[in-house]
C-alpha cells in the first residue's frame, strides 16, 4: 500500500511541473505516519511504500529535522508490518544514513529507485539536476558496497532540449555500465510553466522515438541477463493476488514472480524456486510457506519520537 510522507518539491528541474502544481515541500510528522501505518496493518496490510516526489528529503522541514532513516526505523517497530519500501529518491539527497537504514533494518527492502534522467553532464546541467554523472557513479558504488544484492531502478528522459547524438550515447554507456534492474524511459515533452518550456524543443519526434526504442532494447537485454541469474534459486515472495490463474507477488528486490498452486496464498510469504526468467518477470514453483519472524525493535533517535 502507498503512504504519502512528503508533499511538494523544493527543487527546480527545468522540465518538471511538480513544484508549480504541488508547491513547496512539507513533511508529515512521524507519529502521524506511524498511526496511519498501524491502521493499515490492523486491516491486513503487510507492506507499505513511502511516497514522495523526492522522498529522501523527508523531514527537513520538521522540528529536529528527522530524516527518512528515522521514519523507517519508527515504522520498522510496528508489529505485523513485514516490508517497507520508498520512492522516489533524488541522487543529490541520498544520504549515508538512508543507505545504512536499507542495509541494517530487516523490514526495509533491498530496492532503491534513483532517477538519473541522463548519462551526460551537459544534459544534466540543462535539466538543473544538481549532480554530475561521476557523483551518480560513486553513489551507486556506495549503495552496492553497503547493500549486497540490492536492485536498482532509474528513470531516463530521451530527447531533452538540445540533446545531441553523442550526449544520448553517453546515456546508453551509463546504462550499460551500471546495469539497472529496471529502467523507466520517456520521451521529453514540454510542460507549460517549466523553464524548459521556453527553450527550443529541437529533437525531432522521430529521433526521440528512435532513442526511446534504443534504451528499451538495451534495457530488455540487461534485465533478461540479470533475471536469468536467478534461475534455480529460491526467492521469498509476498503474494499480492492472482492473474490469469497464477499467483503473483514480489521479491524483496521488487522482482515480479508468478507461480501456480491450488492453495490460498494471498497475503502470505512463499518460497518460490525460479524456473523461467524474462526481462519483466519470473516464474517458478512454490517450495513452501515462509513464516515471518518479527525482528527485535530498533532504538529511535529522540527526533523520531517527537517529530
Amino acid at each position: 500500500l502507498w503512504v504519502s510522507v512528503i508533499h511538494g518539491c523544493n527543487r527546480a528541474c527545468t522540465y518538471c511541473i511538480v513544484p508549480l502544481r504541488r508547491g513547496r515541500e512539507w513533511s508529515r510528522p512521524i507519529p502521524e505516519i506511524v498511526e496511519e501505518v498501524r491502521g493499515l496493518v490492523r486491516d491486513g496490510a503487510r507492506e507499505v511504500t513511502l511516497l514522495g516526489q523526492i522522498v529522501d528529503r523527508y523531514g527537513r522541514d520538521l522540528p529536529g529535522r528527522p530524516d527518512l532513516a528515522d521514519l523507517m526505523a519508527a515504522l520498522h517497530n510496528i508489529e505485523g508490518l513485514w516490508r517497507i519500501r520508498f520512492l522516489t529518491s533524488h541522487p543529490a539527497d541520498m544520504t549515508d544514513r538512508i543507505i545504512d537504514a536499507v542495509a541494517e533494518l530487516p523490514k526495509v527492502c533491498e530496492h532503491i529507485n534513483i532517477p538519473v534522467q541522463s548519462g551526460d553532464d551537459n544534459v544534466l546541467r540543462r535539466m538543473k539536476r544538481g549532480y554530475r554523472v561521476e557523483h551518480y557513479r560513486r553513489l551507486v558504488e556506495k549503495i552496492r558496497a553497503r547493500i549486497p544484492g540490492v536492485s536498482l531502478a532509474t528513470d531516463i528522459i530521451v530527447g531533452f532540449c538540445g540533446e545531441t547524438e553523442a550526449e544520448f550515447e553517453n546515456t546508453l554507456k551509463l546504462l550499460e555500465e551500471i546495469r539497472f534492474d529496471v529502467v523507466h524511459v520517456a520521451m521529453y515533452s514540454p510542460r507549460p510553466g517549466t523553464a524548459a518550456y521556453h527553450w527550443p524543443d529541437d529533437v525531432p519526434p522521430a529521433v526521440k522515438k528512435e532513442r526511446l526504442h534504443r534504451v528499451e532494447e538495451l534495457q530488455e537485454r540487461i534485465a533478461r541477463e540479470i533475471n536469468s541469474q536467478l534461475l534455480g534459486q529460491e526467492v521469498e515472495v509476498l503474494v499480492e493476488g492472482q492473474r490469469k490463474g497464477k499467483w503473483e507477488g514480489r521479491t524483496r528486490t521488487n522482482k515480479l514472480v508468478f507461480f501456480e498452486d491450488e492453495r490460498p496464498w494471498l497475503g502470505k510469504l512463499a518460497l518460490v524456486r525460479i524456473e523461467k526468467a524474462s526481462p519483466w518477470s519470473l516464474q517458478g514453483t512454490v517450495v513452501r510457506e515462509v513464516e515471518f519472524v518479527e525482528p527485535p525493535p530498533v532504538p529511535l533517535r529522540p527526533v523520531a519520537q517527537i517529530a
